[in-house]
């Protein structure tokens, strides 16, 4: 494979696909004084909680900083829109187009956010209930069969080469069907048009209560890796490091008020949920789940975790580029951690 070429060709792709300039919210509270501007790309879903957390309770704005949120509705074009200067910090998963658009020197990883971990349940393994009746119940058993993920090089294509590695099948063996977006995935294995899939758990469990689909694992038990990751345009870490950093402390604040919401466990290892959790609630339903009357329980099932002060899983981030990297997805050579730069935000 050409990787040169392939590289130029999704790079240019990307950018055509993040031109458009898509929906962006603004929080400027009556009266306050003028703040720095930033521009963050992120999914509208359940993952950058910590970012909706913070924006609401001002700490942006205490910080100086006027944040907007550009939303997206795939994890590659926030990388390439910040290349082509339509953002200036995004958050999102780490794909082969993340690394491929990282290495020629405009984006840097600088931080953590959601990480897959054991005992929190993050990204499931679901199967069709067709697929499972013929015996596909554990991961071990994936090989052989036909696997749903939105495109070559994605975050669901690394997890799976993952998983295969840990639980030694072959991962060739598998048949990737990559069909664009996250809810063709679901659809194709509701379906029964595919064997398997990954969804997050707010998509996952629903699924599985109706018995129409079953989850089989959870990726964080088998793998544990930094899914998404907080990086920023080299332009803004050259021109106004000061900004990230008063960004990044305000980022520290809506991730320590996530991680007492939901993450705090009983002597059980049970979920604390209580008034600091709904209290929270509404705050992150004003972006995702917004007038579902099951929000609340949904936001519930799908909680994530993220490490103390948005840490970032350096080990990780340089696993995952060498791992495109030997699936030829990424050019050969690239230093993994010549993409990171850890003074904005602490290390795992």
């Amino acid at each position: 494979m050409d990787i040169d070429r392939l590289g130029r060709r999704a790079a240019l792709g990307l950018l055509a696909g993040a031109l458009p300039a898509p929906r962006a919210w603004t929080y400027i509270a009556p009266g306050a004084w003028a703040a720095d501007p930033l521009r963050l790309g992120l999914l509208q879903t359940l993952s950058p909680a910590p970012f909706y957390i913070a924006q609401e309770r001002g700490y942006f704005r205490d910080a100086g900083v006027e944040l907007t949120f550009t939303f997206f509705q795939a994890a590659q074009p926030i990388a390439a829109a910040a290349v082509a200067g339509g953002i200036d910090v995004g958050v999102t998963a780490l794909t082969g187009g993340f690394f491929n658009l990282a290495a020629t020197g405009t984006l840097k990883v600088i931080g953590g956010a959601l990480h897959e971990e054991r005992g929190y349940g993050g990204s499931a393994i679901l199967v069709s209930d067709a697929a499972f009746e013929r015996g596909l119940t554990s991961p071990e058993q994936l090989a052989g069969h036909s696997f749903a993920i939105t495109q070559y090089g994605s975050s669901f294509h690394y997890m799976l080469g993952r998983i295969a590695e840990a639980k030694g099948f072959d991962f060739k063996s598998v048949m990737l069907r990559p069909v664009q977006q996250v809810a063709n995935m679901i659809a194709a294995v509701q379906s029964g048009q595919v064997d398997a899939t990954i969804a997050i758990a707010s998509m996952a469990k629903p699924l599985a209560a109706m018995g129409l689909a079953h989850i089989i694992g959870w990726v964080g038990d088998i793998v544990p890796y930094q899914i998404t990751a907080l990086f920023a345009t080299n332009r803004i870490i050259v021109r106004q490091a000061d900004l990230l950093h008063r960004f990044a402390g305000a980022y520290q604040k809506g991730v320590n008020d996530y991680r007492d919401a939901f993450l705090r466990l009983d002597r059980q290892g049970r979920p604390i949920i209580g008034a600091r959790t709904d209290a929270v609630i509404p705050l992150i339903t004003k972006y995702v789940f917004t007038g579902d009357r099951d929000a609340r329980a949904k936001t519930l099932e799908g909680v994530g975790y993220y490490d103390v002060g948005g840490a970032l899983d350096v080990a990780d981030v340089e696993a995952q580029c060498n791992w495109f990297a030997a699936q030829n997805l990424v050019k050969r050579g690239i230093d993994p951690a010549s993409l990171i730069d850890t003074r904005f935000l602490p290390t795992r």
